[in-house]
């Protein structure tokens, strides 16, 4: 089926702000960052393609004001983790939800144009007004990060290898990555990647920049942000938020809970800030990978909720 099989739900009323990026709030956890509240899980169920009963890594993209043509206002991208994962992605007219699966899932799997991974997991999508395209990253193995490009946010294609480990000396893994428009003084770049790598066993923050989130990219050598400050062994998940004048990134850490650290528009500085989100009961201990939106004024926060390997992807609501 083509992409009119995205299900429809009721039509919202407002747009979503780029993901991370934040309006005004009363003053709430560090930063300002506002209170979320569990409000339901994301997906209705059951689905269609559900390979290993679990769910990682949200990232939900506003595509009504983008392309004509598009059958829900709102695309939820995830995937799972565990092998053969496979990139999916989920419909809905508000951030409200819940999502209904495209019918087509995986949009990518693990077979790829160029090669053949055991799993592909960890989508983050970004639109580039410059070429009218979506950029779909991604991992598979976890050594490497991939690139893929579509006209309408369905159909990908031109997947590229466009980090690994042997760019970074020391890291044994290269994954979870996210990209968005942010200038770093001095580097002529245009988009900036934070990742998770992997440095003598631990999970820690990474950065790259590219002039044109296609190819291009540099990477940082050292670690942007470190779990050993939060009291931590590892840290992933992360995803840029813009407010207050400067950048922060929030990332989950090994003990469940998600965190706020300024980085600085220059990304030179690592302040901790601590936690702006602790597990609901509903969350079985585990909060992770936050993606951020705003509809009709509302801020919502989708991420991952669950054991490691056994998460599933949940909405909240800012009060």
């Amino acid at each position: 089926m083509d992409r009119r099989s995205l299900l429809r739900g009721t039509a919202g009323l407002a747009g979503i702000a780029g993901l991370g990026a934040f309006p005004g709030s009363a003053q709430a956890g560090p930063a300002g960052m506002p209170t979320y509240t569990y409000l339901r899980d994301a997906l209705k169920t059951p689905l269609r393609y559900n390979p290993t009963g679990e769910f990682i890594f949200p990232c939900i993209r506003g595509v009504y004001d983008k392309i004509s043509g598009a059958r829900s206002r709102y695309y939820l991208y995830y995937a799972p983790h565990e092998k053969p994962g496979g990139i999916c992605v989920a419909g809905a007219d508000s951030l409200n939800g819940p999502f209904a699966e495209y019918t087509n899932n995986p949009i990518i799997d693990n077979v790829l144009p160029s090669t053949t991974v055991s799993h592909v997991s960890s989508p983050h999508v970004t639109w580039d007004n410059a070429t009218r395209q979506f950029f779909l990253y991604f991992h598979g193995e976890n050594t490497t990060t991939r690139v893929a490009r579509s006209s309408d946010g369905l159909t990908f294609r031109d997947e590229t290898p466009i980090l690994s480990t042997r760019l970074v000396p020391g890291l044994t893994e290269t994954s979870y990555a996210r990209v968005f428009e942010h200038v770093l003084p001095g580097r002529g770049n245009k988009y900036t990647m934070v990742y998770m790598g992997v440095l003598g066993g631990r999970r820690r923050i990474y950065h790259g920049w590219s002039p044109n989130g296609w190819d291009g990219w540099q990477f940082a050598q050292t670690a942007l942000v470190n779990p050993e400050p939060d009291g931590l062994t590892d840290i992933s998940g992360p995803s840029l938020v813009f407010r207050n004048g400067t950048v922060y990134v929030a990332y989950h850490g090994n003990d469940g809970k998600m965190r706020l650290t300024e980085v600085g528009p220059s990304f030179d500085r690592e302040n901790h800030l601590g936690v702006f989100y602790s597990p609901a009961a509903s969350d079985n201990g585990r909060a992770a990978a936050p993606s951020f939106g705003t509809d009709g004024g509302v801020q919502y926060m989708f991420y991952e909720a669950g054991p490691r390997l056994n998460a599933r992807i949940c909405i909240a609501r800012a009060a």
